[in-house]
């Protein structure tokens, strides 16, 4: 290891230790690398020039961010909220299916956990915390892991980003994402109808099937818009990145036209929120950059890979030792940085060992999004606890089977490539 990276480790992790944002230690760090090695900060500008505004891919993040914020706005969760009652609500355990089921709805609408937990979250879990139905921690635990399904199935911002750093098809892993996620809801309503029963829980009111096409009908406009994102795509309208732009302006036109809940106050507050919450990204994006030219300068992917290929390790071993580290990770960084500064460095050996980089990104995101929920640091669990002021111990007390549940369905995507690869190798994907 060279002075120059050795004082860069230093400092981010004792910047990081200290309680700065790993954004801003990643980007300290890494300009403190640059001085050292005499490279000067005029490259990293350069660095951050090309890696942002040569990337048409990075357009697609802030645009889903805005689609997602005004598909938040007005009443279009509560239409979509009584659709998921109407539909899963009279099952064991009710409204706890009515979670799940719901985050996978809106996973078509937003590509963010935080953005979906923090939508829906306060407004379904006091719907299941009323009168006493169901624990609050146990709400609040099943709205967290319900949560992570949303950057999953498509669009999904983490990814955009897995792409970025990959050059790998977006199209390709977002219909990889989708049997994935689907099978994400599966086990957590399972583990839902389980511990209902062993605790009792309640069922919702049957709705009549009469008022099925009544309901169906009010929340129609929003299901349609994962339907349009993804048509597009696939029949060749539209890349990604455009798709984004489309189900951005068809946000807009439902929330402003069809359903008349957008004013021109909270659209301003919509674009304002997203401008912070893209600039957030950018960030991350920016001292990723920059920090992945210094690993590349210091040849760390090349002797990652021939370490691998010196060990004799199939490609199964590595994929189970690359997903225990990122697990492992997911407790302390935020999906972003993994995404971004991680998991380039495992990528060379995957080519080296035959290792799908579709599969291997869909099941990356996924234990990422494990890791939002992986105390002590998940962050979806602070973001709950602030939205609802449930007691994080009592989060975190009720986490654990639900986090069981979605390591054995990442435990089954591992096993079974075929899972990730169905839809996409359909589409014509040749990997």
């Amino acid at each position: 290891m060279s002075f120059e990276l050795g004082m860069m480790l230093l400092a981010l992790f004792g910047l990081a230790g200290m309680g700065l944002p790993i954004a801003y230690a990643i980007l300290c760090a890494a300009l403190l690398y640059l001085e050292l090695s005499g490279r000067g900060v005029g490259l990293a500008g350069k660095l951050l020039m090309d890696g942002l505004y040569q990337s048409f891919v990075l357009l697609a993040v802030p645009l889903f961010i805005v689609a997602a914020n005004i598909m938040n706005a007005g009443s279009i969760a509560d239409r979509l909220l009584k659709f998921c009652i109407a539909l899963v609500g009279r099952f064991k355990g009710g409204m706890g299916h009515v979670n799940v089921v719901a985050s996978l709805i809106f996973s078509g609408m937003s590509g963010s956990a935080v953005a979906d937990a923090a939508g829906i979250g306060k407004i379904i879990i006091e719907m299941m915390t009323k009168d006493g139905r169901f624990g609050r921690g146990y709400a609040a635990a099943i709205t967290a892991a319900s949560a992570t399904i949303g950057p999953i199935i498509p669009p999904s911002i983490p990814m955009v980003l897995y792409a970025l750093v990959s050059n790998t098809s977006i199209g390709y892993l977002f219909f990889a994402g989708i049997v994935p996620g689907l099978l994400m809801g599966v086990v957590l309503m399972a583990m839902n109808v389980y511990i209902s029963h062993k605790r009792g829980y309640a069922t919702e009111a049957p709705v009549p099937l009469r008022d099925m096409p009544r309901t169906t009908a009010r929340a129609f406009p929003a299901l349609m818009m994962p339907v349009i994102l993804l048509s597009g795509i696939y029949l060749g309208y539209t890349t990604p990145t455009e798709a984004a732009a489309v189900a951005a302006l068809y946000a807009l036109v439902v929330a402003a036209f069809i359903y008349r809940e957008l004013t021109w106050r909270s659209l301003y507050a919509v674009f304002a929120d997203a401008a912070r919450s893209s600039a957030s990204v950018g960030i991350v994006i920016g001292g990723a950059l920059i920090l992945n030219y210094i690993v590349s300068d210091q040849k760390i992917p090349e002797m990652v890979a021939r370490a691998m290929v010196g060990l004799d390790v199939s490609p199964l071993v590595f994929l189970l030792m690359v997903n225990l580290i990122i697990l492992a990770l997911g407790c302390l960084l935020d999906a972003s940085t993994i995404i971004l500064v991680i998991i380039p460095l495992f990528i060379p050996t995957c080519r080296e060992l035959g290792i799908d980089l579709v599969h291997f990104g869909v099941v990356a995101v996924v234990n990422c999004m494990i890791g939002l929920i992986t105390p002590p640091y998940g962050i979806l669990l602070f973001v709950i606890n602030a939205v609802t002021g449930i007691p994080l111990a009592e989060i975190i007390k009720e986490i654990w089977a639900f986090l069981v549940a979605l390591v054995l369905a990442l435990l089954a995507m591992i096993l079974f490539p075929d899972m990730v690869l169905f839809l996409p190798r359909l589409l014509g994907y040749q990997g």
